[in-house]
């Protein structure tokens, strides 16, 4: 197993409350000098989408399983993250009542991720929603990467908890109320 401590105890600790402290590009720049390059390479398969597409990829692909990489920590997430939006897709369309027949049973569906679905669906103010998704999702990383700060498994983890303040900055709450009414303005634009 590689050991990462010049690369881990140079990054500033984590807190899923804190302001970002670098970019995602930032860390893999960092990271990817430091890393082999067989193991920097599946940073860029560390991805808040449980398949990410690449260039040769068919939409059709993206239905498909969870794709398995070298590393087990980055399967473990997308397995978890594709049961997660599978069971909110599937939530949702109960809710619609439509079928969810376009997105593949997972293989694997933790029960975890079923739960934090459920729980998600039942909140009323979507952005609480979205917030405590995001919230599991971290907890759920921290939980697959275990006590170890000095591996890869460390260093995907730390890519992707980057990701999710990235995304969590995403939701200021000003930004979201001017692009409501800015949206709001343009439906009754198009109405008359």
């Amino acid at each position: 197993m590689d050991s990462y401590y010049y690369l881990g105890a140079q990054l500033p600790y984590l807190t899923y409350e804190q302001t970002i402290p670098m970019s995602s590009a930032e860390f893999i720049a960092l990271a990817k000098g430091l890393m082999k390059s067989k193991k920097s390479s599946l940073l860029d398969q560390c991805t808040l989408e449980p398949n990410p597409l690449s260039e040769e990829d068919s939409e059709e692909d993206s239905k498909k399983k969870a794709k398995r990489t070298s590393s087990d920590f980055i399967n473990r997430w997308r397995v978890w993250e594709y049961a997660l939006r599978f069971n909110l897709a599937k939530g949702r369309a109960k809710k619609l009542q439509r079928g969810s027949e376009d997105m593949a049973e997972p293989a694997e569906n933790p029960a975890d991720a079923a739960l934090v679905a459920k729980n998600a669906l039942d909140m009323e103010s979507s952005l609480e929603a979205e917030m405590y998704l995001d919230r599991a999702r971290w907890n759920t990383i921290e939980s697959f990467v275990g006590g170890g700060t000095f591996s890869e498994s460390a260093m995907y983890a730390y890519l992707l908890k980057l990701r999710l303040m990235e995304r969590k900055a995403m939701f200021n709450t000003e930004e979201g109320f001017t692009e409501y009414k800015r949206l709001y303005a343009a439906i009754l634009g198009e109405a008359k």
